[in-house]
């Protein structure tokens, strides 16, 4: 008991020894008692801007304690700013203790001087667009189809090859299988492809609604450009890659996107091949949404999609994806990037197109540290993004733990280019630039008592969303449907892709303006014709289902639909239907079919829908 009474004074009078440097540094300052000390204000003033041209030069500064004259003289225009507070308060927020201040000193963070400009790259790119040289024969004049194939005309070959393919591997692996079905052509998976889109604008519950011949759900588009069994015989075995291609599980170098590594590097060099994106790009995760079982599905709550597989994307202004990633477990890093944290090395492999140019980049604080951006400076690519308190490299005394803002409150840290705000609103708001001017610390409110939002956080607003308006342009017009295997599920997701960016390249082409929609529904007809001329489409054989609307013997008015006599027995239509066998010698003249006149079959054959 006695050692313990005897510890908590001295605990107490450290911290009262560590306090009081501090407000004796900003007494001395500002009070008058400097001058009974014979020193005047102005004489103080010389002094402190004596002490700052010795910071800006690189000479040695004088040392007091742990603050300097020039240091708390930077600090002064920052605390009195604020309008709301008073000076009690500001000590209290706006001033760091000398633990705090001797972190952020040796870890190179330091207050800005004001003003401070940072160094921006230029931007030496060509303008957002199409490159000419590698599609010269595109124009604003171009069908939609031409565009679409600068992507997919490969991509359309693989299928066809790898489809044909497994569906011979299956019906070798069946003992007694039933005869194999023709090969698909190159004009039936244009076919496939071209109703796969189009039912992203009629959405039905089941597939098999699309050949319904249900009143309600009768749409004659389908069944007359593809029999429902065959477009779900592509369907089933749509395939992307050689199964005996196939990777050892247990080596360390496996693939676990070998059977879409194909297609997808097809897709991505294409992305960027005929493409300029705009200055302005942004970096961020999508979740295409997947139940199944795959060893890389990744569960995310925050998320709308909350399971699902993980693609990194970097996209342009228009939403434009300009080249991507899919996440394939936190082992899936290169060779060359095993020194590095996860995040840098995604950021390294999506940008590895873009350097040079002078690009502005955008990311949010799964991305962003200052290790990141200093390395991205290097290859002229200047960044923005919203940071964790604690990522390595950051100063120590802008951290939530360490003091507490009020709203409206701006705390500012510079380490050569970069710079760290930390802006309180509602919520604790973090973030890493090296492409601003450094703000001025203090308090701004309006007159309502709302914070003033910064420009750092203003452009980071404008110019971070344009990942989720690209992935939202392309799931507008959903194709995807539920499905166990993953390849299927991603593919259609591409397929998405490679429709929005044909749609973006062909806009920026200048000519006729039209909407998303209208590129793809002109995309779908251009497919169809295309297949037409290619080869011959498979029609439906045999009549009719019995349920179906036959709109010509319905349609009694101003035709021939009379009775007329049978030079032979026929069965009556209505009562086979109600399961009754009634041999009759009269049928319809028009129709040709055989129907009782004595009762109501004549009448309601030809009236009715369903009898």
């Amino acid at each position: 008991m006695y050692k313990k009474e005897s510890i908590e004074p001295a605990k107490k009078r450290v911290r009262l020894l560590k306090r009081r440097p501090v407000s004796e540094l900003i007494t001395d300052t500002d009070s008058d008692e400097s001058e009974s000390d014979g020193e005047s204000a102005e004489g103080q003033r010389g002094c402190e801007e004596d002490e700052i041209g010795q910071l800006l030069k690189g000479e040695p500064e004088p040392s007091h304690g742990h603050y300097t004259a020039a240091y708390a003289t930077a600090l002064v225009p920052y605390s009195s700013s604020s309008p709301s507070a008073s000076e009690e308060e500001d000590d209290e927020q706006s001033w760091p203790d000398q633990q705090t201040m001797q972190q952020a000193t040796t870890s190179g963070w330091t207050l800005p001087p004001w003003p401070r400009n940072s160094v921006v790259h230029t931007y030496t790119g060509g303008p957002r667009g199409m490159k000419n040289s590698e599609a010269p024969n595109i124009n604003d004049g171009s069908s939609p189809l031409s565009v679409f194939l600068l992507y997919f005309t490969e991509i359309i070959s693989l299928l066809v090859v790898e489809t044909n393919r497994y569906y011979h591997n299956y019906i070798d692996s069946l003992k007694d299988g039933p005869a194999p079905l023709p090969d698909i052509t190159e004009a039936e998976m244009f076919v496939f492809l071209a109703l796969t889109i189009q039912m992203g604008h009629c959405l039905r519950d089941k597939l098999t609604d699309y050949w319904s011949r249900n009143e309600q759900l009768h749409t004659p588009f389908y069944s007359n450009m593809m029999p429902r069994d065959r477009y779900f015989h592509i369907l089933r075995f749509l395939h992307f890659t050689d199964n005996r291609n196939a990777h050892d599980w247990a080596d360390k170098n496996f693939d676990r996107l070998w059977k879409m590594r194909n297609l997808f590097e097809i897709l991505n060099t294409a992305f960027s091949k005929f493409y300029t994106p705009s200055e302005y790009l942004a970096i961020d995760d999508v979740i295409v949404r997947f139940q199944g079982r795959v060893v890389f599905k990744q569960y995310i709550p925050r998320k709308h999609k909350r399971y699902g597989i993980k693609l990194y994307k970097l996209c342009d202004s228009t939403g434009y994806t300009y080249d991507m990633k899919v996440y394939l477990g936190k082992d899936d890093k290169p060779l060359t990037s095993q020194h590095l944290t996860a995040p840098h090395s995604i950021v390294r492999e999506l940008t590895r197109k873009v350097e040079g140019y002078g690009h502005k980049l955008y990311m949010d604080n799964f991305f962003s540290s200052p290790d990141l951006f200093d390395d991205l400076t290097k290859k002229k690519i200047n960044c923005c993004g919203t940071v964790r308190p604690c990522t390595e490299g950051m100063p120590q005394d802008l951290r939530p733990k360490n003091m507490k803002l009020k709203r409206g409150d701006l705390k500012v840290r510079t380490r050569d280019d970069l710079t760290a705000i930390w802006w309180k609103d509602k919520r604790d708001v973090l973030m890493l630039t090296n492409m601003h001017n450094a703000p001025a610390e203090g308090n701004f409110c309006d007159e309502q008592g709302y914070a003033l939002k910064p420009l750092i956080v203003e452009e980071y607003n404008r110019h971070m969303g344009y990942v989720d308006m690209g992935d939202r342009m392309a799931n507008s017009y959903s194709i995807s449907r539920r499905t166990y295997k993953w390849t299927k599920k991603l593919f259609f997701h591409l397929l998405n892709l490679a429709i929005l960016n044909s749609y973006i390249l062909l806009s920026s082409c200048g000519g006729k303006k039209f909407s998303h929609g209208d590129f793809r529904l002109a995309l779908v007809r251009n497919m169809l014709a295309h297949a037409m001329q290619e080869g011959k489409i498979r029609k439906p054989i045999g009549r009719p289902c019995n349920t179906a609307t036959n709109i010509d013997r319905l349609d009694c008015k101003g035709t021939m639909h009379w009775p007329t006599p049978s030079k032979t027995r026929v069965r009556c239509r209505v009562c086979s239907k109600r399961g009754v066998t009634r041999n009759v010698r009269v049928k319809c003249r028009k129709c040709g079919v055989g129907l009782c006149v004595d009762k109501s079959c004549f009448e309601e054959y030809h009236t009715k829908a369903l009898f």
